[in-house]
């Protein structure tokens, strides 16, 4: 019998004869909700609009971005190194007696303009590709967490490259996370660029979606650009699809610029990666205690980053990376799952929107040490108002801990789920006559049994319209005891355990990570048999 004809002999029969079926009516109903669908039917997926949530009115807008203009022509930044200084001074700043680069208001006003918008972030697998536009939202990680939370032992250990890797193939199976940006240190790879070109490494062989990294120094660029275009099989393709970003601090809060940094951005944009432009300042820290003050230097300081981006390379896709954290004011830590934390992400998704720049910001940095009550509020307010202020780039948004001190496997599984309620959320209600559904109740009220749970209308929304968790627990009590009343965390760790026993992605093929690695000898750290090779 099909799905629906089921579902409808269950409404129809008699009360005694209902109970009886009704397990497997719910099977039935299950195995329909199990049926593959069409990306662009599907109740949830990557690129949906948000936007409805702004916190700032049109005219906080528009003085947030006075201050900043101000700001960059009066104090400007600090401790440019030379080609720095030099390129952007062609551009049109100003290098002071003091050494400060000033930028003037036209030079701010330009750069905005002509910087790149409406761009591609490419996956290895095109599947994964995500046009960064308007208001559309994506989800991802990112961090730079120094330990693993092993949820089982309850307690923290420090990260290592495989549990990099092993992160990034659960996310390449994990269909609301839709990237990957290095959420970990690998602690037991010490040498600079052994951990640069091995961060990356586990990334690209670990999952197909978008990936983000980071660099120490400018040397360490060249041989990871290598890796890259042999996976990509040559320069110009990786050039024409880039399926690695640059995640680039090259701000010290308060507006100086980072030496270090500021030589990596320089060889990624030589090098056709595209560059997160990342100012972290702390609020009450590293940048003003007051909200709006916290926006106005973050933005300030990232349009310097556009202004030296496109002073290299005019165009060159740069995401508008207003990160400001929250401190708590008592003790100086930081608060990533705060509600003030949450409101900072959203002001900055209006202010990239603003500018119609390509935004990504920082949401779901849980204070919490563990996947807990505390985490779940903590990653869904704060996710969810990134998602509806229309963010681009949710960075963060899965797996972290600790206010990005700790990060968790068991976490990225139930916040998939979690990010599955976000992104419904975003996705809103659409009115159509339709939707309004006037002939489904004359129908149903007039001629029909008086209830929707046959209704054809009901049938074919129940997957289209409707987010169902994977790990999370609608059972009834009676179904909850008869199952050993199982929690979400516990489901979490035998999912993760079931899937890095089973899941190693080769998009790489074989004989290209042999190339890999006779290319690069002992530099490759991670052993094949923690890839199932």
């Amino acid at each position: 019998m099909s799905a629906p004809a089921e579902i409808a002999t269950v409404v129809q029969d008699s009360a005694a004869e209902a109970r009886s079926r009704r397990s497997g009516g719910r099977e039935a109903r299950r195995a329909l909700r199990a049926a593959p669908l069409a990306d662009d039917v599907r109740p949830v997926r990557p690129g949906l609009e948000g936007g409805r949530y702004k916190p700032l009115v049109q005219n906080d807008l528009e003085r947030i971005h006075e201050a900043v203009l101000t700001l960059l022509e009066t104090v400007g930044f600090a401790n440019a190194i030379p080609s720095c200084a030099d390129v952007c001074v062609k551009a049109g700043a100003i290098l002071g007696a003091d050494g400060r680069l000033r930028f003037p208001r036209g030079l701010i006003e330009a750069t905005i303009r002509k910087a790149a918008r409406n761009f591609t972030l490419h996956g290895q697998d095109p599947r994964h590709d995500m046009l960064i536009q308007g208001t559309r939202v994506h989800y991802g990680t990112a961090g730079a967490a120094v330990h693993l939370v092993d949820v089982e032992k309850r307690e923290y250990r420090e990260s290592q490259l495989q549990d990099i890797y092993d992160a990034a193939r659960l996310v390449d199976g994990l269909d609301n996370i839709h990237f990957f940006q290095r959420p970990m240190v690998p602690r037991d790879v010490p040498d600079p660029l052994a951990m640069d070109f091995n961060t990356l490494y586990a990334c690209v062989m670990g999952t197909s979606k978008h990936v983000g990294t980071s660099f120490t120094v400018r040397e360490n660029v060249a041989p990871a650009l290598e890796m890259l275009y042999a996976i990509a099989g040559g320069e110009e393709r990786f050039r024409a699809r880039p399926f690695v970003s640059n995640s680039n601090c090259f701000v010290v809060p308060p507006m100086k610029f980072a030496e270090d940094a500021c030589g990596v951005l320089e060889a990624c944009v030589e090098g056709g990666i595209p560059i997160l432009l990342l100012s972290a300042g702390q609020a009450g820290a590293t940048a003003p205690a007051a909200i709006a003050g916290a926006v106005v230097q973050a933005v300030a300081e990232v349009l310097v980053g556009l202004v030296y981006v496109n002073a290299l390379k005019p165009g060159h896709p740069a995401i508008f990376g207003t990160w400001p954290f929250v401190s708590d004011l008592r003790t100086g830590a930081m608060s990533g799952g705060s509600a003030e934390q949450a409101l900072l992400t959203a002001a900055c998704a209006q202010m990239a929107q603003f500018y119609d720049l390509p935004g990504g910001s920082a949401a779901g940095m849980a204070d919490s040490k563990l996947p807990d009550i505390q985490s779940g509020f903590e990653k869904g307010i704060t996710d969810v108002m990134a998602g509806l202020s229309g963010l681009n780039l949710v960075y963060e948004s899965a797996g972290m801990h600790a206010s990005l001190l700790g990060f968790c496997l068991e976490s990225l599984i139930i916040d998939n789920d979690m990010l599955g309620y976000c992104q419904r959320c975003v996705r809103g209600i659409e009115v159509t006559d339709a939707a309004l559904s006037i002939d489904t109740i004359t129908e149903v009220c007039l001629n029909g049994p008086g209830h929707y749970l046959g209704n054809e209308q009901t049938l074919r929304l129940m997957q289209t319209e409707y987010f169902y968790p994977a790990v999370g627990d609608r059972f009834s009590p009676k179904e909850w005891n008869e199952k050993g009343k199982p929690d979400i965390l516990a489901r979490a760790i035998a999912e993760k355990k079931r899937v890095l026993a089973e899941r190693f992605p080769r998009h790489v093929p074989k004989l290209l990570d042999d190339r890999l690695r006779a290319t690069f000898g002992d530099l490759i750290k991670l052993p094949r048999s923690g890839m199932g090779l």
